[in-house]
């Protein structure tokens, strides 16, 4: 029976040598592939000048992940009696409480402090803490108390402690009931209906806007442009044709819900709306009114 490892004895004693020698080195550099690729052995002064910078970065980085993290809820100051649907959506409140301030500027009186805005809406107490520091009335108001209806009539003054004549109201943005009714062709019912479209708009931009009253006459339109205008322009809130809902959109009194659609359709397969002409693309886009429109956009 042939020994274990017999043909080992076959060779001379160097070639033995030189073979063992050979095992040896074999072993030798597994052991050392071993260690050095399962052990690491940097140590803090051999890491490199770019990987200090970046580890001491590393506090600064983590804070700014935190901050970008968190929301920045800001409020801009602004009139409880001009809100609109997206500016109501942005601020919290329900389509519910909305309805209730349109219902009573319809009746023509105005909110005059916190406790109205309260009492009108309904609104949890926690949110008009929330809202009420930023509410933000007219500079000068005048009030005319009529039984118990107390209405607020912004930029008139009365002349005289009974005198029912009022001063003309020349700009759109301020007129009440009383003053456009005193236009030929103006009656209580247009009056309301221009009043409550200049509630869910925000604000006329232009004059032009009278045009949009289908129903009303031609004359009584010539005399509302010769009795009114938009003095200053006003600072409306304007929709975000890139972000704004289906339903943000489709309340916005120039477009449709078949545009509110097209608009979302478009932003959808040709990527962010960048200027109004983007949106000139949809087939029932109002074009004439495109630069009134602008103006309560933004992209």
């Amino acid at each position: 029976m042939p020994k274990p490892f017999g043909f080992f004895y076959r060779f001379t004693k160097g070639q033995q040598k030189g073979i063992l020698a050979l095992f040896a080195l074999i072993i030798i550099f597994e052991i050392m592939y071993f260690i050095f690729t399962t052990l690491d052995f940097t140590s803090e002064k051999e890491k490199s000048t770019e990987e200090k910078q970046w580890l001491s970065l590393q506090s600064q980085i983590d804070a700014l992940k935190v901050k970008k993290k968190e929301h920045k809820d800001t409020i801009y100051p602004f009139n409880p009696n001009y809100i609109t649907d997206y500016k109501g959506y942005l601020l919290g409140l329900s389509t519910k409480e909305l309805d209730k301030i349109y219902a009573y500027r319809k009746t023509g009186s105005y909110i005059n402090s916190a406790t109205d805005f309260k009492k009108v809406t309904g609104v949890h107490d926690t949110l008009l803490t929330k809202l009420s520091p930023y509410f933000k009335f007219s500079s000068k108001p005048f009030y005319v108390t009529s039984g118990k209806s107390k209405k607020q009539n912004f930029g008139i003054e009365k002349t005289g402690i009974k005198s029912d004549k009022l001063v003309k109201v020349l700009d759109i943005n301020a007129a009440l009931e009383e003053d456009l009714v005193k236009v030929y062709g103006i009656g209580p019912y247009y009056a309301k209906e221009i009043l409550r479209r200049r509630a869910t708009l925000g604000a006329f931009v232009s004059i032009d806007q009278i045009d949009d009253f289908v129903a009303i006459s031609p004359e009584a339109k010539a005399e509302l442009k010769k009795s009114f205008k938009v003095i200053n322009q006003p600072d409306v809130e304007k929709i975000n044709v890139n972000t704004a809902s289906l339903l943000q959109l489709s309340r916005f009194p120039y477009f449709t819900r078949d545009i509110a659609k097209s608009i979302i359709t478009e932003r959808s397969m040709n990527g962010k709306l960048h200027k109004i002409d983007d949106l000139l693309r949809i087939s029932s886009f109002p074009v004439d009114k495109v630069k009134i429109i602008a103006l309560y956009l933004e992209f």
